[in-house]
């Protein structure tokens, strides 16, 4: 096994941890009063950590010159998808108990539950068509597909920020929105750059 191979070994068990520190805590008693609301949220967290880590690895490939940054982006997506489908199935099956017209309701009735609603769902057909056999299929439609993380990102901030406003503790949350903004906006501006340098470009061919 080569070098970078044992490293996307290593990330890969790494991802398990936060999981599997939460059954460790689950034997051993040690997920609070409230261990629902505690599960709940830990593994809505690592999503979006995993999220976040998932739209870093453009701007580390561009930084950094290291294009393998790329090969981890599909393990981390897959991995933010992974805490999205066991955050989004606590909710439905412990809060819900798999009412489909309750959880529907609870949609339409708080903000920030249709937030997170909707960057779960947007998160389904990046994680189904993440396989090299559907990007070859989609062809340049994966590309613009895939831009939907952005939107997902969008609205996962959306759905922490709103959650976090009824006790009105953004001391966290506002750390990830600026990340968020950050990992964003640096793409905003490389693509401004870039639409500026083509036109440049252009313009001589223009004047002749």
């Amino acid at each position: 096994m080569t070098p970078f191979n044992l490293l996307r070994l290593g990330v890969f068990l790494a991802s398990l941890l936060p999981l599997l520190r939460l059954v460790w805590l689950g034997m051993s008693d040690g997920l609070g009063a409230n261990p629902v609301e505690f599960v709940t949220h830990s593994t809505g967290t690592w999503a979006l950590v995993f999220l976040c880590l998932t739209l870093s690895m453009t701007p580390a490939k561009r930084l950094t010159g290291w294009s393998r940054w790329m090969r981890f982006r599909r393990m981390l997506g897959l991995y933010s998808f992974f805490y999205a489908v066991l955050h989004f199935a606590i909710w439905f099956w412990l809060d819900h108990n798999l009412d489909f017209a309750a959880m529907w309701q609870d949609v339409l009735r708080r903000p920030f539950i249709a937030a997170g609603f909707t960057a779960f769902v947007l998160l389904i057909p990046l994680a189904a068509t993440s396989t090299p056999g559907m990007m070859r299929r989609l062809g340049h439609y994966w590309v613009s597909l895939h831009r939907l993380l952005y939107l997902i990102a969008v609205a996962a901030i959306l759905h922490y920020w709103w959650h976090k406003a009824g006790k009105n503790d953004f001391g966290t949350v506002a750390l990830y929105a600026m990340l968020v903004a950050g990992l964003l906006g640096v793409r905003l501006w490389w693509a401004v750059k870039a639409a500026v340098d083509r036109r440049r470009e252009m313009a001589p061919q223009n004047e002749r």
